[in-house]
């Protein structure tokens, strides 16, 4: 490919060799290099490949992309730019043909909520026929075919690569979660998203490794809106003002606020067959009697959502209805039948503010007793483990503290720092270090009418222990406890 056409949108200067060069293949890790390839320096946390230019070369790059200054042989190019991972972008996206110009695309912004409002957009838009791709944190899925995902917003020649396979898959829409890391680290620069969603902002990510203050990490979340035609905002968040400042997007909010266009309220609680689930009214903009087979007020927000963007994009009532009926998200609020009297559900809630709103919630369903199991992860903050200490002690009627991902530290440790926020409450527990061990305690203590949840694991089907990732799904936990009992 021309390198000249590979650069079209892209600021720079030439500051060694050639610009009339083909180049092979474009390239941001050295250990893919081939022969004739563009390579773009990238600094990341651990490593900067613009001091590997020695090793670049002598694998054969041609063209380097770099943000600082460089020294090369004779007859390598030099491209000299201002930021060079929003230099990948524009290059991957030029290196695939600017595939998400040729596909609708939603992306979907903020602390809680986008893995489920992204699962129920899908579901909508497959309802109502269109062929859909998707990135998450769960998955990603090119039409029906899907993948484990890596990060929540992949690198961006990745996701340029993912939408190119979208787009030759024949999709017709994409729905993507787009992380204030990847807003951050500018892995969508370049995509203009037909809509932009928000859901709420909540102090969260914020440390050396990701966002150095709150004023940042709400900076990263407003990227999107000036990168959106139609921004779908949470009209009652606190924070909106905030997450608004520049951007360039219509606005269009939904809530259970009066003001917003699209306005949930007239809300009612229901259980059937131990499946908790919700039903509200849409006013505004749209009228209709919505339902979701998952839990509380903030399955309502999420609901509301993926309604006002489908409503948006012209999708019918009827089909939003139906796909919320059938939509279900792997780890969120998920519920794990089982030969009991009671309820057990799996959800990923592994801070503070996650775990207050889902215990919350299920408090408003009346169970005989509230259990929450939960452990918190090694190397993370321990600010964080205080404070689910204390928020499953003043919420839950009995708590089962355990293991998480204890990575480098030892569970026992962590577990000490869990019970100094619990014992800040009369709130009863038990510690059982082995998650396995404390999952089987919790099962066989059951009592009829409980809601038993399974916090923080989610979706992950591994526990990390001293760098290793060993196989641990919860569910397959679970059958495999039933299957013991027969």
């Amino acid at each position: 490919m021309e390198l000249g056409k590979l650069l079209e949108r892209l600021e720079y200067s030439c500051e060694a060799g050639d610009m009339d060069v083909l180049v092979g293949a474009v390239r941001y890790d050295t250990r893919e290099i081939e022969t004739g390839d563009l390579f773009v320096c990238i600094k990341g946390n651990r490593a900067d490949s613009h001091d590997l230019i020695g090793e670049i070369v002598s694998r054969g790059a041609k063209v380097i992309v770099a943000e600082r200054t460089v020294r090369v042989p004779a007859g390598i190019t030099v491209i000299q730019v201002s930021d060079s991972r929003y230099a990948l972008a524009l290059i991957s996206a030029s290196y695939f043909d600017y595939p998400a110009e040729k596909m609708k695309l939603i992306g979907v912004t903020g602390t809680k909520g986008k893995t489920t409002v992204a699962y129920m957009l899908r579901e909508m838009l497959k309802k109502a026929g269109y062929k859909t791709g998707l990135m998450g944190t769960i998955v990603t899925a090119v039409g029906d075919e899907e993948q484990a995902a890596g990060n929540t917003t992949p690198e961006s020649y990745l996701i340029q690569e993912l939408l190119a396979q979208m787009v030759e898959a024949g999709c017709q829409y994409v729905v993507m979660e787009v992380s204030s890391q990847g807003l951050k680290l500018q892995r969508t620069a370049g995509i203009v998203f037909d809509i932009g969603i928000f859901t709420n902002l909540g102090p969260d990510h914020i440390g050396p490794a990701e966002h150095k203050d709150f004023a940042e990490y709400a900076q990263c979340k407003s990227r999107l809106f000036r990168q959106c035609l139609v921004g779908v905002m949470n009209g009652d968040d606190e924070y909106l003002d905030l997450i608004l400042q520049g951007h360039t997007c219509e606005v269009v909010t939904y809530g259970m606020g009066l003001k917003n266009a699209y306005t949930a309220s007239d809300l009612m609680l229901y259980q059937e067959d131990g499946v908790p689930g919700i039903q509200f009214q849409v006013s505004g903009r749209l009228e209709a009697r919505m339902q979701v087979d998952i839990p509380g007020k903030f399955s309502v927000y999420n609901a509301m959502a993926a309604i006002a963007a489908c409503a948006q994009l012209g999708l019918p009532a009827d089909v939003m209805g139906s796909a919320l009926r059938t939509v279900k998200v792997k780890g969120r609020v998920e519920v794990v039948p089982g030969p009991w009297d009671f309820t057990v559900l799996i959800d990923y809630a592994h801070n503070a503010m996650s775990l207050e709103s889902l215990l919350t919630t299920l408090r408003e369903y009346k169970p005989h007793r509230l259990v929450c199991l939960f452990g918190c992860g090694g190397n993370r903050s321990k600010l964080r483990r205080y404070e689910m200490g204390e928020m499953s002690g003043k919420l839950s009627d009995f708590t089962v503290i355990t293991s998480d991902n204890p990575r480098y530290e030892k569970p026992e440790e962590i577990i000490a720092d869990i019970r100094t926020g619990m014992e800040k409450t009369d709130g009863a527990y038990i510690e059982i270090p082995d998650r396995r061990e404390a999952i089987a305690w919790a099962l066989r203590h059951g009592q009829k009418g409980d809601i038993l949840i399974l916090a923080g694991k989610g979706h992950e089907d591994y526990q990390e222990i001293c760098g290793v990732k060993y196989p641990m799904d919860e569910r397959v936990i679970i059958r495999e406890m039933i299957q013991q009992k027969k």
